[in-house]
């Protein structure tokens, strides 16, 4: 009889604990979701502004909401000179750099390739995090990282199939764009400013370990929004960020921050409408859920999941532009999850170092 009783116990305690893996699962890699879809909303956006205003628009609003949310829950601020330094590093790494680079790239070159190129850091962050915090891999694990290249590769591959992919390839008929290959040389490769955002964002990675140890990861994550912002809307001001109008309204003697108006003037309601989507959810977010589980979890573990960004973005593509996906493409999709599997796979005689397993987090 008591068994009886307690079986609807066991179940629900059964039913809660999947209720909570599920939940923290969809939490863990919602960033990455939010990242992929962005990528194709800031592309709409990018005709009718500046890479740094667009850079700028993400990253304020964001920061803005990231540090009023922390400080209204009680998270303490920077409180020393040394804090300030790693969150104004912080700031110009992964902050500036890291989207004005993406911005950049995003004006000479697709959001899908682009998404590819950025979304291998995995591979840079594995080699920092095992050289700076002794994080290791599997066999599996190394695996996994190749693996996944290869799955991006196959998301931009040319062809419905291997034998059409290797056709385009040995007649000629497709030639991935090199750095150096186009007019402008290096400065005007989108795949070039896609690359340095890809490292920009993986030493952004690695550094909120250090920067955590002096300033919450919430309230540090705010602030190097802000600041980041802020230095690429004070770029945008000064140099009018390549905008014809903005260039000529600051020889003719008008004052920066008429010519940071000028580069906002050509936005529309639409695109403000993607540019709050972006820098809430893909920015406010997203980064703040990256970077709090990158300073208690596996950075290489974490890192992983960005492939899962541009399966994301190819989704989104398919839903609300009505992008087709080829099967060489969903292919590309199911390795690149393999990936995933494979890299955060920890057999039990080899437990993993460097932080706790994401999954207890």
């Amino acid at each position: 009889m008591a068994s009886n009783v307690a079986l609807p116990a066991d179940a629900s305690s059964a039913q809660r604990s999947l209720l909570s893996t599920i939940s923290e699962t969809a939490l863990l890699i919602s960033p990455f979701f939010f990242w992929g879809t962005s990528m194709v909303a800031m592309k709409s956006v990018v005709p009718h502004t500046t890479p740094l205003v667009l850079g700028a628009l993400r990253l304020l609003p964001a920061g803005l909401v990231l540090v009023g949310w922390a400080a209204a829950s009680g998270r303490k601020q920077p409180g020393t000179l040394k804090a300030w330094a790693w969150v104004l590093a912080f700031a110009l790494v992964d902050a500036a750099a890291f989207q004005g680079f993406l911005a950049e790239g995003l004006t000479k070159t697709s959001a899908g390739l682009g998404s590819v190129i950025i979304d291998s850091q995995p591979l840079s962050v594995a080699v920092l995090a095992a050289v700076l915090f002794g994080e290791r891999l599997s066999g599996v694990g190394v695996g996994g990282l190749l693996l996944g290249v290869a799955g991006l590769a196959m998301l931009e591959v040319p062809g419905d199939n291997l034998a059409d992919a290797a056709q385009a390839v040995l007649s000629g008929a497709w030639r991935p764009e090199l750095p150096g290959g186009a007019a402008g040389g290096l400065l005007g490769n989108g795949e070039f400013w896609m690359l340095l955002a890809a490292q920009s964002m993986a030493i952004g990675t690695v550094m909120v370990r250090y920067v955590t140890r002096h300033v919450d990861p919430i309230m540090a994550t705010g602030w190097h929004m802000i600041i980041g912002g802020a230095i690429l809307a004070a770029l945008a001001a000064s140099t009018a960020g390549g905008d014809a109008s903005a260039v000529a309204a600051l020889e003719a003697g008008s004052s920066p921050l008429a010519s940071l108006a000028t580069q906002l003037s050509h936005l529309t309601l639409e695109d403000a409408m993607c540019m709050s989507y972006v820098s809430l959810m893909g920015g406010a977010m997203s980064y703040g859920i990256f970077f709090w589980y990158a300073s208690h979890g596996s950075l290489t573990s974490l890192s992983s999941l960005t492939f899962l960004t541009p399966v994301f973005a190819s989704a989104a593509g398919y839903l609300a532009l009505g992008e087709v996906l080829s099967p060489m493409q969903i292919l590309g999709c199911a390795v690149t999850l393999s990936a995933v599997w494979c890299i955060n796979h920890r057999p039990p005689q080899l437990p993993q170092a460097g932080g706790k397993a994401l999954k207890s987090q």
